[in-house]
């Protein structure tokens, strides 16, 4: 079974409707003892980090979390729910996260340009991915796949050995890690299209 965290700040039933075409079972649950009995766990967000970390630590899902993960269980975080496995982010001050993942998350620098156009942020739409290294998650999925982004931060991990892809937006930054049972993408599988689909399936089907 695969539980997916409802802690008031995730796109919760399009992930859900993303592993059911993909015909895997997935649970939303804002209940931790679901959390601890399931067989992998994936963490959506959507919204400010502080914000994200608040619900987190109210809904009692820490200990759950960290649990899973020592446990070597799969473990998928998503946008949000990937920059909090992270040291801390600056978004609105400096807010601690998980500490799972030593790093930090930072804003895009302003006055960013391609080719004299200025960019956009957030970074809304499709990107391409540069993958850095292999994990049975991007299995079947091409160098240079796009998927899709809606993001203001990203992740700067303090070990580049656990940077699974990269993406250029007037900057290279960390849009997956891969880090033991740990997957976290910084774009939205569930809005991929052929590809995310791809990528919740694989996720699936890891044991």
């Amino acid at each position: 079974m695969i539980a997916i965290i409802d802690y008031g700040m995730g796109n919760l039933r399009s992930v859900q409707k993303g592993f059911e075409k993909v015909g895997s079972e997935a649970v939303v649950t804002d209940d931790p003892d679901v959390v601890l009995q399931a067989d992998s766990v994936v963490l959506p967000g959507v919204g400010a980090f502080r914000d994200c970390m608040h619900n987190l630590e109210q809904g009692g899902f820490v200990e759950p979390i960290l649990k899973v993960i020592a446990d070597g269980r799969p473990f998928l975080g998503i946008c949000v729910g990937m920059q909090l496995l992270f040291s801390d982010s600056v978004e609105f001050g400096l807010y601690n996260g998980l500490d799972i993942i030593s790093g930090h998350v930072l804003r895009f620098p302003d006055k960013m340009e391609v080719a004299g156009e200025k960019l956009k942020v957030p970074q809304m739409g499709w990107n391409q991915l540069s993958f850095k290294k292999s994990s049975p998650v991007f299995n079947g999925i091409d160098d240079g796949s796009n998927v899709y982004f809606v993001h203001s931060y990203y992740v700067k991990p303090d070990d580049s050995g656990v940077v699974a892809s990269t993406t250029d937006y007037g900057i290279e930054f960390c849009s997956a890690v891969c880090k033991d049972n740990i997957i976290a993408t910084q774009f939205h599988p569930e809005k991929s299209q052929t590809i995310g689909l791809k990528i919740l399936k694989n996720f699936a089907e890891l044991k």
